[in-house]
């Protein structure tokens, strides 16, 4: 599974051939969810509040490069990195 972006501790990452919805992976030590790309809702797993917060406002800067690695992902093309979160 390919890393697209690390910041602060925490590593964002893409399956190729995931199932729907278009989601990424964000990991935080022992902490792991699936983030939905559309709403930015967890679909599963768990992360800290100030951790997830990170990730939302990350994502929603980087939302039209996220969407765009999901569809080289499921065409199975190199993903690109995503800047990190300032």
């Amino acid at each position: 599974m390919p890393t697209i972006s690390q910041f602060y501790g925490i590593t964002i990452r893409m399956y190729f051939d995931d199932h729907a919805p278009p989601h990424f992976h964000a990991y935080y030590g022992s902490d792991a969810a699936a983030i939905d790309i559309d709403n930015l809702q967890v679909l599963e797993g768990k992360v800290r509040r100030r951790t997830l917060a990170m990730v939302v406002e990350w994502a929603t800067a980087h939302r039209a490069e996220l969407r765009e690695n999901w569809d080289r992902a499921t065409a199975h093309q190199p993903l690109q990195e995503i800047a990190p979160l300032d």
